[in-house]
């Protein structure tokens, strides 16, 4: 499955010229927890922080499909700079809802990046605007960005909550720059190290209304463009698929290469040589293959089906929940069943398992990959109200 490209830019194509570089920097990002100031700015350059904006904002307003595979392309050789360009694009796409001179004042400049995480906090009716008060946590790509968001519940000036059009509590994205609130290093974790997905407090902070965004189902794109009847969670899903699948295929090559022709300790012949571990593989890769088709067939078809006709039906949401979740979860198999069988060799740091082990059991435990989708799933598909939503906004 080809990346298409825009305005005559193929995408896929820079990222892979890119990989030498992320290679040669995965130590660095590692023991730092941040992209080296170099490689920030060559993804920049490339404009792998502005694939999903509107072409009316000099984005590349590039197809879901094609966004999988970049970032998968970018996992494959770091989880964490993937991590980075995914969030962080996929917090771009609001660029679509806001006004022109909002957006020119969050993406105007080059530099122009956004990242957010989740809270709690609460955003209070004012003349003009709100106040935004809360802790919000998990903001990927944090330390790259300029500007920072919250998702909150609105609160009306008596203490009531403002309910949407939905009928059910609001709930807004707030956008305010970093330097108005207080960040946290709070990013020390097993895996996924070099996300920097750092914590903040905001406290009694105006956001003007125009720096807003509901998440009721009301807001709508400001600008023609097939690609907004994905919303950021679709979005989210598919792209978290993709580094999933490119850290699985990372330790399949690696293993090919390195641990299948090296000789087991107490052994006879090499572990390419053993009956067990060549069904072993082939196992795998039929998995990884199977997984990373099941996600691009169904993205392609949803993608087809909804951009014709304008928005997403629940058999798609149900699509794509499903096919991201099992593509995150093979993914995960593939890269444990790897590195058991690739020994003592797989503990070492200046081998390459260990760390995307790290990561990959890091993903899982993000939103994106939880088992519970699965049930969600069955429970649409039996005919019953699912115990909680297939996706927020």
């Amino acid at each position: 499955m080809q990346t298409l490209s825009t305005k005559g830019i193929d995408y896929l194509q820079r990222a892979r010229d890119l990989g030498p570089a992320i290679d040669a920097a995965a130590n660095e990002i590692e023991q730092a927890r941040d992209l080296p100031a170099s490689l920030f700015a060559a993804l920049r350059e490339r404009g792998l922080f502005r694939l999903v904006q509107p072409e009316d904002y000099s984005g590349a307003e590039l197809d879901p499909p094609s966004l999988v595979q970049v970032i998968e392309e970018i996992a494959s050789h770091d989880a964490s700079t993937a991590w980075c360009v995914g969030q962080t694009n996929i917090c771009a796409l609001t660029a679509a809802y806001l006004e022109p001179a909002v957006v020119a004042d969050i993406f105007g400049p080059d530099t122009g990046i956004l990242a957010w995480g989740p809270g709690p906090g609460e955003a209070k009716v004012v003349p003009g605007g709100y106040r935004l008060s809360g802790s919000f946590d998990f903001a990927s790509g944090s330390r790259l960005a300029t500007w920072l968001g919250a998702h909150v519940p609105v609160v009306e000036p008596d203490g009531s909550k403002r309910l949407g059009q939905d009928g059910k509590p609001l709930s807004a994205t707030m956008f305010f720059r970093k330097t108005t609130v207080e960040v946290r290093d709070t990013w020390q974790t097993m895996g996924l190290r070099g996300t920097g997905s750092d914590s903040y407090t905001a406290s009694d902070l105006f956001i003007p209304e125009a720096y807003t965004m509901k998440r009721d189902g009301s807001a709508k794109p400001r600008v023609k463009g097939d690609l907004y009847v994905f919303t950021p969670s679709t979005l989210y899903a598919g792209s978290f698929a993709g580094i999933a699948l490119g850290i699985a295929r990372s330790v399949m090559t690696s293993f090919v290469q390195e641990a299948a022709g090296s000789m087991p300790r107490g052994g006879s012949r090499p572990r390419s040589e053993n009956h067990v571990m060549q069904a072993h593989v082939g196992w795998n890769e039929a998995r990884l293959r199977a997984a990373r088709t099941y996600l691009l067939v169904t993205v392609s078809d949803v993608w087809g089906a909804a951009r014709t006709r304008g928005h997403m039906t629940q058999d798609e949401l149900v699509a794509i929940r499903l096919a991201s979740t099992f593509a995150i979860q093979s993914a995960k198999q593939v890269v444990a069943a790897l590195y058991e069988a690739a020994g003592a060799m797989a503990i070492f740091g200046a081998r390459p398992f260990e760390r995307r082990f790290r990561d990959m059991h890091t993903v899982t435990q993000q939103i994106q990959g939880h088992p519970e989708h699965f049930e969600t799933v069955g429970q649409v598909l039996l005919g019953r109200k699912p115990d909680r939503p297939l996706f927020t906004f």
